[in-house]
This record gives structure tokens, sequence and C-alpha cells, in this order.
């Protein structure tokens, strides 16, 4: 071999060889991430320099998810794996476990002011830990920053284009804020009573001052007591709720049941843990929160 070929041949492999901080021209970062909201916000942050893989996917339930090797194998694969924290994912740690992943990991919700969700004490209740902070959209200004400074630890080349696109978001984001504030600014305060499926939307209620009530706690895969039911079915009667909504992730009967009792009518599926798929009307996260926004604004208007 001459001296021109072999300079050729290490020039090859030295170009095929995976280099700690940099994504090649025609490689992009693999990244997983736990469900779909996170999925749409790294392809944001990450844009053409990131291949995501998401674990539980458009309207998919993150508190039922049940992994299978298959999701093993896409966490190993992956050059950062993105989790949302604050015990939404409690299958996270022993699937990362089990798949011996060694990579970078980033918690999306880290830093932001977590609040809680009251459980009926008297019922034998206790408070838990809201994981769902991505319903505030000043929360998510959190998220993309974390999943910022998580991509450029792994591909220092791509930081600066990682830090632009978390803040061009950061005031699409902002935007979205004041827009929200402006739907319900017209909805008196005897109005805003909301019924759910489950206890989701905590943290948009704060920020919206809008109470939400479920007869689900935070996951939806727990049953309610015929007390809690009967409880909820009475205030619904007292106060004349009329904004019932179930969510695309859960089985719709529970509120169905609870419509049919008390006299309400249910609304349309709102997007709460999970987005759509491309057809539907919560494809993305600043569509969701918009598409949810403008229905509960019109439910309320009928209390």
């Amino acid at each position: 071999m001459n001296k021109t070929r072999r300079l050729l041949l290490i020039a090859s492999l030295a170009t095929s060889v995976w280099l700690p901080g940099q994504v090649l021209a025609d490689e992009k970062l693999p990244v997983t991430v736990s469900f779909s909201i996170l999925g749409d916000l790294v392809r944001i942050v990450g844009s053409d320099r990131v291949a995501v893989t998401t674990l539980v996917g458009p309207d998919e339930d993150a508190h039922a998810f049940q992994p299978k090797p298959a999701h093993a194998k896409a966490v190993l694969g992956a050059k950062l794996l993105v989790t949302n924290g604050l015990g939404f994912e409690p299958w996270a740690t022993k699937l990362v476990k089990s798949a011996g992943y060694k990579g970078e990991s980033v918690i999306a919700a880290k830093g932001v002011v977590t609040q809680a969700i009251v459980q009926d004490k008297a019922a034998g209740g206790h408070d838990d830990l809201d994981p769902h902070a991505w319903q505030n959209p000043n929360h998510v200004m959190v998220y993309v920053r974390n999943i910022a400074a998580g991509l450029s630890k792994v591909d220092a080349a791509g930081a600066s284009t990682y830090q632009r696109n978390a803040e061009a978001y950061v005031k699409e984001l902002q935007s979205l804020d004041t827009w929200i504030k402006a739907q319900f600014a017209d909805v008196p305060a005897t109005k805003r009573q909301v019924i759910t499926s489950h206890d989701a939307f905590g943290y948009f209620g704060k920020q919206y001052q809008i109470k939400f009530l479920a007869p689900q706690g935070v996951n939806t895969d727990a049953e309610p007591s015929a007390k809690q039911v009967a409880q909820l079915i009475r205030q619904i009667q007292r106060e004349k709720i009329r904004a019932v909504f179930v969510e695309n992730m859960s089985n719709p009967k529970l509120v169905a049941q609870l419509s049919k009792d008390a006299g309400a009518t249910v609304g349309a599926s709102l997007y709460s843990d999970a987005l759509s798929g491309p057809d539907k009307p919560g494809a993305t996260y600043l569509q969701m929160m918009r598409y949810n926004t403008t229905q509960l604004a019109a439910g309320m208007k009928l209390n």
C-alpha cells in the first residue's frame, strides 16, 4: 500500500469513530426520551442534530407503561436519556439498570418549583408530589434549558445551536403564557371549576386560577372509592359544574358515569400526559396547550 492510500485509509477510519463532545456531519445524536411531550421538546432544541426515540408514544399512558426488551435496547443505544423526573416514570430506574445504560441523563424537571396533589385525608389519602410540571409553560422554560445543557454536554460542537434553539422556544413559551391568560380573562372566578378524569392539571390550575377536580389521583390506574365519587357528584350538582373532560390516554367510563349521574355533558378530550398523533390537535406541546385552553375556556363558560 503506497503512502497516499494509507493516509486516505487512516482519515476514513478517523471520521467513522464517535468522539465524545461532537456529532459528525452525517450522524445524528441518538437521544431516548421517556414520553411524547419530552420528545417534542428535545426535537425542538436539538433540531437536525438529534435523532429522538420516544418510549411512551402519543396517546399512551406513561403511568401504566410496562417496558419491553425493545425499550431497554433503545435506552442502551442512546447517548443521552431524558426523563421528566418527580416520580412520573417509576419504571425508569429499573429500565436503565436492566439496560445497563451508563451514558448521560437529563431530568427535565430539575429546578422546577414543585407542588403537591392534595388527597382526601379523611379517606386515608396522602399528599403526593405532582409530576405534571409541564402544564405550566413557565416550567417548560426550565425543561428546555435543562435539555439544552444535557445535549451540549454530549455534543459540545452543537452547544451554540442548542442554546439558541432553547432561548427561541422560551420566547414562544412566554407568548403562550400571555395568550392563555387572555383566553381566561372573561371567565368569572365563580365559573373557574373543571372536572377531569385524573389529577394532571394542578400546575395549570395554579398558574391560571382554575380549580380542577378529579375522581382519580395522580395515577390513571387508581380507582376512586365510591365515597369519593359520591362526594364529587354532589359537588357537581351543588355548584352546577358543566365543564367535564376526559383525557386522550384515560379510560372515559368513569367521567362518563359522573356526567350521567350529575347531569353534566362530557366535553372534548384534553391532552394531559401525552401528545396526540400528527392528525389530531395536540401533536406538539404548543398545539396541545392551545387546544386545551380553548376547550377549557368554552367549558367553564357553561358553568
